[in-house]
């Protein structure tokens, strides 16, 4: 018992726990920023766009940076809690979340916004920030792992963990919802945006939804990493 408890605390003061964490918040600090690249874009603030494009790209970088040691480090651990495969396949889902947000705030770069209908504007308004609320609630469950480590997964703390994730699911799907009708809608208004418009449009709505779909997958990730541990 006083190895595995050793082993434990190892992992959480080297690798891979803490940069997962740290891999985390560079995604929500990214979508974050989308959420303002949004509303820029929905003024025409176009510059702003750009400035807040440039953030997320080096958000999205930092990221990478933090998987790539993520990725070296695991090999040379040792006595890993969790299983290697669960774990590394968790990553590459969180790490899709940096990613996403970085492809909408492209996306947002190659055509203007100002012209827009209101309710497409509002629309796609209202989905940024549900997908923002999404990867809000993916990030409380990131914080749970640590306290699972340092409490060894006691069956408390693994419990209050994994009822988050059906939180995270629930929002996910919500998005979901949000990205039919605004479809729907980017349709009707199809004589007004243009066909090539609603080409955009229709990519910026998969991405902005990529977001919580991904924030989704990878607290079931984590959750089969948990439950397989």
């Amino acid at each position: 018992m006083k190895d595995y408890i050793r082993s434990v605390f190892d992992v959480v003061a080297e690798s891979p726990f803490l940069p997962l964490e740290a891999h985390a918040k560079k995604g929500v600090l990214a979508v974050e920023k989308l959420n303002e690249a949004m509303e820029a874009y929905c003024t025409g603030d176009k510059a702003l766009v750009d400035e807040l494009t440039a953030e997320i790209d080096k958000l999205e970088h930092e990221a990478d940076i933090i998987k790539q040691k993520i990725r070296a480090g695991v090999p040379a651990s040792v006595k890993l809690p969790v299983d290697k495969k669960d774990l590394l396949s968790f990553l590459k889902q969180q790490d899709s979340i940096a990613d996403f947000a970085q492809a909408s705030a492209y996306w947002m770069t190659l055509r203007p916004g100002k012209n827009l209908p209101e309710e497409i504007k509002e629309g796609f308004l209202d989905l940024t920030a549900a997908a923002l609320k999404t990867v809000d609630m993916y990030d409380e469950v990131i914080d749970e792992l640590y306290k699972l480590l340092v409490t060894s997964f006691s069956k408390e703390e693994v419990k209050e963990t994994l009822s988050l994730v059906p939180e995270v699911e629930k929002l996910e799907h919500e998005v979901d919802v949000q990205e039919t009708a605004l479809l729907k809608l980017i349709f009707e208004k199809e004589e007004i945006i243009g066909g090539a418009g609603v080409c955009h449009l229709v990519g910026l709505v998969s991405r902005i939804g990529s977001i919580a779909d991904k924030s989704a997958n990878s607290a079931d990730r984590m959750r089969t990493m948990i439950l397989r541990r």
